[in-house]
């Protein structure tokens, strides 16, 4: 069943076939909790909760889901909408706050690492701090969408229908986070 397309699961778990969704949920369990903790800013326990809840919608809606769509996009759509559901209730953190230094980086996470030798691992180091510094300077809005585009490889038309923007919008956002990631990296490369 690990072969079948999301969508062949979804038409096999709503013809009674109950392992359908055990797949569908192992498959997306780690990208969309690691998408809610992002959204929400790094809390653990509640991304752990919006992720079960997450699940849960998928599970009572599974029998509204078009079968014109990407089971995909239509996952991560119920993640953004219930993390934004969660922030609305609990107003712990703004938006604004979601800039914070001492945030946890969308890129440094998935930067490879073919065992280099220690003063390589001291240059990346101080290349890493940089990255994460710019990143994290950069709005919220711009850093989600780089996050959905390079790390988990979405479309910009995915990206647009998962946060309920135009595509244009999406393109944009990418093309000023990227052009705002340059400039703050030129800057910071000519003060040393």
């Amino acid at each position: 069943m690990e072969n079948y397309s999301d969508e062949q699961l979804v038409v096999k778990y709503l013809k009674g076939e109950k392992k359908a969704l055990d797949v569908l949920i192992k498959r997306y369990l780690q990208f969309i909790y690691s998408f809610c903790f992002r959204f929400i800013g790094n809390n653990q326990e509640a991304a752990e909760d919006i992720t079960q809840d997450v699940f849960v919608k998928v599970w009572r809606n599974l029998k509204k889901f078009k079968k014109n769509k990407k089971f995909k996009t239509w996952i991560f759509t119920i993640a953004k909408n219930t993390c934004l559901d969660w922030l609305k209730k609990k107003r712990l953190i703004l938006f604004s706050e979601l800039n914070d230094d001492d945030s946890d980086n969308f890129f440094m996470e998935n930067i490879p690492d073919d065992k280099p030798l220690p003063d390589e691992l001291l240059e990346r180091k101080d290349i890493a701090d940089i990255l994460e510094k710019a990143i994290n300077s950069l709005s919220f809005k711009y850093r989600l969408v780089l996050w959905l585009h390079y790390n988990d490889h979405f479309t910009f038309q995915e990206i647009a229908d998962i946060l309920g923007e135009s595509i244009n919008t999406i393109k944009t956002r990418h093309w000023r986070g990227v052009a705002r990631l340059k400039e703050i990296l030129t800057k910071e490369n000519e003060t040393k």
